[in-house]
């Protein structure tokens, strides 16, 4: 029964992308916001990268990490407002086999508190592919607290009763200790 919480906690692998044409690692508040309230559950942080608001970098970058045996959520930060250089959900949306449809409904009714009707203009988006759950959030580091506190550090968490998504993640080699070196994936652990 994938539905049910586990008794133990998970460690997830969980990837961090920011979308910017205007900020740098050392200046993405937002990416570093996800990255350490992510560790202060207990997840760890798999990768970390910037790239700019390009529908074909920002699918390049996801579509390597949803093939990666080892990265089970990717958090993206940035692209999913209406300006013309906002392009995350057009470049995500192709890529998702199963639409979360209710994390954006969930995302703008929490915000709605923080910043009143402009949450209408999120277009934050989340869906399931190849056993890695992706989730588009807006840039600031105020949205994606929101957004970590709000929904995703329950939904992350194996242990959340009655269902979170954990169950429908792969399984990392890198979490179950490898595969002992009985396949041709390269583990030796």
């Amino acid at each position: 029964m994938s539905h049910l919480a586990a008794q133990d906690f998970q460690r997830l692998r969980i990837a961090v992308l920011t979308i910017s044409d205007s900020r740098t690692l050392d200046t993405d508040d937002s990416g570093r916001t996800l990255a350490e309230a992510l560790q202060a559950a207990g997840h760890v942080l798999a990768a970390r990268r910037l790239v700019s608001d390009d529908i074909f970098q920002i699918r390049a970058a996801i579509s390597a990490w949803i093939a990666d045996p080892d990265i089970q959520v990717c958090l993206l930060t940035g692209g999913t407002g209406f300006t013309e250089r906002d392009n995350t959900p057009q470049a995500v949306e192709p890529l998702l086999v199963r639409r979360v449809d209710g994390f954006g409904e969930l995302f703008r009714q929490v915000s709605q508190a923080e910043i009143g009707a402009s949450t209408l203009q999120s277009r934050a988006l989340a869906g399931i592919s190849n056993g890695t759950l992706v989730c588009c959030l807006p840039g600031s580091p105020g949205a994606c607290r929101t957004a970590w506190e709000r929904i995703l550090r329950e939904q992350l968490d194996s242990r959340t009763r009655p269902c979170n998504f954990v169950p429908h993640l792969k399984v990392s080699l890198k979490q179950t200790g490898g595969c002992g070196g009985a396949c041709a994936c390269g583990s030796r652990s």
